[in-house]
């Protein structure tokens, strides 16, 4: 069966994706106005607005007003915890930051991919990543990720082992939905023995996911000494829950 040809509205939808996801379109960028673009693709303006307005709810775009219409900055935190970068997170405890790409592979997903991008369909591209961070010398934290290529392509192009992936990302890609896992365990051999501990010794886990416009972005397992880390929260009586 042949697929339905796109409506106009989806061909704005699925090209001004493309510009921002690419980088044609980097963060803050001000895009044309909407009677420019609805003469560019010769529908009425109405048409452009409701495209917009779309994307500007999926987190692609922000809408400003007397400045037009830009492309939103890459999201910082989610509804219950930021999303931080690792590297300022050790570098605001005062210890300089280091890190170690243990491994990074360009596969197609299989069924353990499946169930922790969730939503992407085995065989499609994605990099494979695992970090040791360094606070002062010491492991600090052990990283594995994944990120989906379908969604990220230039991704392939970047040098994960000068560019941090965590903060890579959070300044290039934006995303609409994240989720946070957190845990105590005990970590895997592997992981053990990067961090330098006993196979028992309690860590903290944290399992990240974000999703931009129902697609799966990134997903992050992070691993803490639990001798050595700490959630903390900050809560009001106006903040519900």
């Amino acid at each position: 069966m042949s697929e339905r040809p796109a409506t106009l509205h989806e061909r704005i939808l699925t090209e001004v994706r493309e510009n921002i996801l690419t980088g044609t379109w980097p963060p803050g960028h001000r895009i044309p106005f909407e009677v420019e673009m609805a003469a560019a693709y010769g529908v009425s303006r109405m048409t452009v607005n409701k495209a917009l307005t779309q994307l500007t709810r999926e987190g692609y775009l922000e809408r400003r007003r007397k400045g037009g219409t830009v492309v939103a900055r890459p999201r910082g935190q989610s509804a219950v915890m930021r999303i931080a970068d690792i590297g300022e997170e050790v570098r605001a405890s005062g210890a300089s930051y280091a890190f170690t790409l243990l491994r990074a592979a360009l596969r197609s997903a299989d069924a353990e991919t499946e169930g922790l991008l969730r939503g992407l369909l085995p065989g499609r591209p994605i990099l494979d990543l695992e970090y040791v961070h360094i606070a002062d010398g010491a492991p600090f934290c052990h990283e594995r990720r994944l990120i989906n290529l379908d969604v990220v392509p230039e991704a392939q192009a970047v040098d994960f082992a000068t560019e941090q992936a965590g903060a890579w990302l959070l300044r290039q890609i934006p995303w609409s939905a994240a989720e946070h896992v957190i845990r105590a365990v005990a970590p895997a051999a592997p992981v053990a023995r990067h961090l330098g501990l006993g196979a028992a010794t309690p860590c903290l886990e944290i399992v990240r996911r974000t999703v931009l416009e129902y697609r799966p972005v990134t997903f992050a397992r992070f691993t803490y000494p639990g001798h050595a880390h700490q959630l903390i929260a900050t809560f009001s009586p106006q903040s519900g829950g």
